[in-house]
């Protein structure tokens, strides 16, 4: 019974391996052997495989040995290499049946080559064993540092994140050999980025390991490291950068920028003016810096509202001012995100305040009538210069300014600086029983500033006037009439 021998090394270091022979159940094969008989035995061969480094240096680095046990060293045998990679990447001495790698192996790109072994008699020029496969597989070497598979990489967390607070996860991978020792395990570490920041050795889970502000920082630049062997001494390694950004809570109120306001709304201001704008400032951002505006005024006299554009709050004026009733105010304002989640309300106990104070500056107004309008009554026929009547207006202004007085357009009326009104001709209340005027005030400090208002006078009745006949009556009468006797007409 014949067999192959296969001698494998091992990183140059032979091993012998036992020729061993395994039966395949009901397959018998037929061999000749070279003294001419025939022999019909079992075979089925379970070759051993073969190992190779990869990355050898050496021109023609001795893997192993293929050996048949028929073979007596009379240098009769001749063995062949066939398959993929036979004479390009590997050779073998046909005398010997030594296998030489000749070419650098890269596991990394193959790691095992099937090839096929046969024995020629150079005698006879037949086979000696049937061909055969063998393996020769390439081993592993630590040639590879680990990559990091999904740069760049980028993190986004809330600020004041508790610790422990998972951040991300970045991966490393290795392509060397995982079953091949330490080659591909890694262990992960934080070049940059303490002591915010923390990262688990076996995992890559960066994770928050001290409070941070946003308002004090917004991003940070963490540098990762990843090295194979488990960081062991030769270890090679691999590193990655991880850009963490804060996003905004809201954590900070808004504050006034002043304590103290001061503005002015003049008297003559329609209801529904902007008079004034005051504004807060909030370190937060978006949604978390919206302000809401509120004041305490017990006149009832302003309102805010806020723009919510700019945030700022704009004073309007509710009702009327009027610079001789009240010509200040005092106000407080108040303000305060309008949204605050439960869990920060710690943050906003207190809202901030400020005072406005509001100067109501005079306007020049013109002259006011006591009343709206004025009715006089005075009898006809009453000499010239009679008086009828007197009207008076004010200015309503600080300063007090004296009143002047016209009539327009009357030839029957005139008025003195006092107001009074009198008759400059005689009145007929047959001819005209009611007169309308229109008396102007005008303020001698400003004679821009002027009004007027209705004054209605009736003329009475006196007896001026004998009774008349409405038309001329001629009368006849009989000559001999007798008394008592009508007239005709």
């Amino acid at each position: 019974m014949n067999c192959w021998l296969l001698l494998p090394f091992m990183l140059g270091i032979p091993l012998l391996w036992p020729c061993i022979i395994a039966a395949e159940n009901s397959k018998t094969e037929e061999v000749r052997h070279p003294a001419g008989s025939h022999l019909r035995i079992r075979r089925g061969w379970m070759w051993n495989q073969f190992f190779v480094p990869e990355e050898m240096n050496k021109t023609r680095h001795h893997i192993g040995q293929l050996r048949s046990d028929l073979d007596n060293g009379n240098n009769s045998f001749q063995y062949k290499l066939l398959g993929v990679g036979a004479e390009s990447l590997f050779v073998i001495d046909e005398r010997t049946g030594d296998i030489y790698a000749v070419q650098k192996l890269d596991r990394e790109e193959r790691s095992l080559y099937t090839l096929r072994a046969q024995v020629i008699d150079t005698t006879t020029g037949r086979a000696v064993e049937p061909e055969s496969e063998f393996v020769i597989r390439v081993s592993d070497i630590n040639d590879n540092e680990p990559k990091f598979l999904d740069e760049p990489y980028e993190a986004i967390v809330p600020e004041m994140s508790p610790e422990g607070t998972l951040v991300i996860q970045v991966t490393a991978s290795d392509a060397d050999d995982p079953s091949s020792g330490n080659n591909a395990r890694l262990v992960y570490s934080l070049l940059q980025g303490q002591p915010y920041f923390s990262i688990e050795p076996t995992t890559g889970k960066i994770r928050i390991s001290s409070k941070m502000d946003r308002e004090l920082q917004d991003e940070y630049w963490v540098i990762i490291q990843a090295k194979d062997m488990i960081g062991l001494p030769g270890a090679l390694s691999g590193t990655t950068s991880v850009l963490i950004k804060l996003s905004d809570v809201n954590d900070n109120k808004p504050i006034f920028k002043d304590s103290l306001y001061r503005l002015t709304v003049s008297e003559s201001a329609p209801v529904g003016t902007s008079i004034g704008k005051i504004m807060a400032y909030d370190r937060d951002i978006g949604e978390n810096a919206e302000m809401d505006y509120s004041i305490e005024d017990d006149s009832r006299t302003f309102d805010v509202i806020t723009n919510n554009e700019t945030q700022e709050g704009i004073i309007i004026l509710k009702k009327k001012v009027n610079f001789e009733d009240q010509n200040h105010y005092r106000i407080k304002a108040k303000v305060k995100n309008p949204q605050v989640d439960a869990h920060l309300r710690e943050y906003h106990t207190e809202a901030s305040t400020t005072v406005i104070k509001i100067q109501v500056e005079d306007v020049d107004e013109p002259p006011v009538f006591l009343l709206p309008y004025y009715i006089f009554e005075i009898f006809e026929e009453c000499p010239h210069g009679s008086s009828v009547g007197t009207v008076s207006a004010t200015d309503p202004d600080q300063r007090k300014s004296p009143i002047g007085y016209s009539i327009t357009r009357s030839e029957v009326f005139s008025v003195d600086d006092n107001g009074t009104i009198f008759t400059t001709n005689p009145l007929d209340r047959e001819t005209s029983a009611w007169y309308n005027l229109s008396v102007t005030a005008t303020e001698k400090y400003n004679i821009a500033q002027i009004s007027s208002v209705p004054v209605y006078v009736q003329v009475l009745n006196i007896n001026d006037h004998a009774p008349e006949f409405s038309e001329y009556y001629e009368t006849y009468v009989c000559e001999n009439a007798v008394s008592g006797q009508g007239l005709f007409f």
